[in-house]
């Protein structure tokens, strides 16, 4: 492949100056179909990304302040940009990240998670979230793992400090999200893109998982990131 001089150059500043995280889903992994093809796409293109296991061996002790700080230790110690690529809570905490730190200069959010409190809760009920609190332990099913898992209370009461009014810092975002996402209701990214001039949303015909438009969310992503 030839490039010439102004593309090399571009290529250069954006596949190793650069460094690209991917941060996978609630309940997910890294083996996830998502993460997978993202992460194939990449490798294609001779660009490293990092795909973090969020669970980090403790499903059950997760929260997304653990979160924020498994991926911050995986920036660069020498202060080099980082992109970071989110999917439903991964997007949430990497706009989080983006909002904390000044290395983070480009988010791409694949239906984040915004406001996701608000519409867990509501499916599981008072009475649900009573005995969480009561038991201290909720079964979640774990798609990454294929099976139910026990969930801290801590999660639900972590989660509470992070609200989506105080990410501000105008940093180049673009959001991905489904017009059927029937986990995020796809007002949430909209709400959240109306009165932030810096964010691009593309809203696609699909539903949370965004599993039948890869090909439309790689070329997003590619145009987005300037990837060669």
């Amino acid at each position: 492949m030839r490039f010439s001089s102004h593309l090399y150059i571009n290529y250069l500043l954006t596949g190793i100056l650069n460094h690209f995280i991917y941060l996978h889903g609630f309940a997910s992994s890294p083996k996830s179909a998502k993460a997978q093809d993202i992460g194939d796409r990449f490798a294609q293109i001779q660009t490293k990304l990092k795909i973090p296991d969020l669970n980090a061996g403790d499903f059950s002790g997760l929260t997304i302040t653990r979160q924020l700080t498994q991926v911050a230790a995986e920036f660069p110690d020498n202060s080099a940009p980082v992109t970071l690529i989110g999917s439903s809570l991964g997007g949430l905490t990497a706009a989080h990240l983006g909002e904390r730190h000044p290395q983070v200069q480009r988010l791409v959010l694949l239906a984040p998670a915004f406001g996701f409190l608000s519409h867990w809760l509501a499916k599981l009920g008072n009475i649900g979230v009573q005995f969480w609190q009561q038991e201290q332990y909720l079964q979640v099913y774990h798609y990454g793992e294929g099976r139910t898992l026990p969930l801290s209370y801590n999660f639900l009461t972590d989660a509470m400090q992070y609200q989506d009014e105080v990410l501000q810092r105008p940093i180049p975002t673009l959001i991905v999200h489904g017009k059927q996402d029937e986990v995020i209701p796809i007002n949430a990214s909209r709400d959240f893109a109306r009165s932030r001039p810096w964010v691009e949303l593309v809203e696609l015909e699909s539903d949370h998982a965004l599993s039948n438009v890869s090909i439309e969310i790689w070329q997003a992503i590619r145009l987005f990131c300037q990837l060669p």
